[in-house]
């Protein structure tokens, strides 16, 4: 069933009050225009654009491959589908770290080449002078720490980041810049709930989690992980709602039997 016909886009604003008053915010990513439309209709309240597209979408092994005009195809793709949920988009590896200028130039493209409503980006302070400079334009920026997948060759592995002691601290300190910096929401990504916990009740603004526990203000999965269209990755955050795997690879696989055995088309399927 469908969200009621008033639509109401959800801004920056109304995620802050979702926070204050408790209600946990839900977000997806997304990558193009039919999914975006589904999940719209769903009542979904953030969209993110991911450079885990550049997995799912492309099946590269990182996320690091794809590029700034591969991320404001899938961007404009999703925001044509997208009539209540705020669009986010990640910049993508090497589109704004250790130059602000070129961050800012990233973000700008992505929100008059897309339509999106903000962008996202990975790290603590290193990327703070980035984020001012981005949102000093006007455009809201997302922050996101713990694993960050474009790091996956600096930490060298997917487990749980920030376990030890020094990790921890320096993400709480991170962020606190982040905040203060402007950012509109963090994510928090594969870090233990205890501090997920801690991180989400000293910061005013909203905090996603993925694989960061039940105490965020909201959660984030990557779409084609939870209608189980990728197969063979199941990590312990991940729900898999329907397993659309196997249900298409049966419809395919029957509509080769059809074929095969000229069952179809038949008479009505025909002019």
């Amino acid at each position: 069933m469908s969200v009621n016909k008033e639509v109401k886009r959800i801004t920056t604003h109304i995620l802050q009050e979702m926070k204050h008053r408790g209600e946990k915010i839900a977000m997806l990513t997304a990558y193009d225009y039919s999914m975006a439309t589904i999940l719209d209709d769903a009542g979904l309240d953030v969209l993110l654009v991911g450079d885990s597209a550049s997995n799912v979408m492309a099946g590269h092994e990182t996320t690091l491959p794809i590029t700034l005009d591969q991320m404001i195809y899938h961007a404009q793709s999703v925001v044509r589908g997208a009539k209540r949920a705020f669009v986010v988009v990640d910049l993508p590896f090497g589109s704004y770290q250790g130059n602000s200028k070129e961050a800012l130039n990233s973000a700008i493209r992505i929100m008059k080449e897309s339509g999106a409503h903000g962008v996202k980006l990975e790290g603590g302070t290193e990327v703070v002078e980035s984020v001012l400079r981005i949102i000093t334009a006007g455009i809201p920026v997302m922050g996101h720490l713990g694993l960050t997948p474009q790091s996956i060759y600096k930490f060298g592995t997917y487990t749980v980041r920030a376990k030890d002691e020094v990790e921890a601290e320096k993400l709480k300190t991170d962020a606190l810049a982040l905040q203060e910096a402007g950012c509109f929401a963090i994510v928090l990504e594969k870090i233990p709930a205890k501090l997920a916990k801690e991180v989400s009740e000293s910061l005013h603004i909203p905090v996603i989690g993925i694989g960061a526990g039940q105490d965020c203000d909201g959660q984030v999965l990557v779409v084609n992980d939870m209608i189980g269209l990728t197969k063979g990755f199941k990590p312990r955050f991940l729900r898999q709602y329907v397993n659309l795997y196997d249900g298409i690879l049966d419809a395919a696989q029957s509509y080769i039997k059809d074929v095969k055995a000229k069952d179809f088309p038949n008479e009505k399927e025909q002019y």
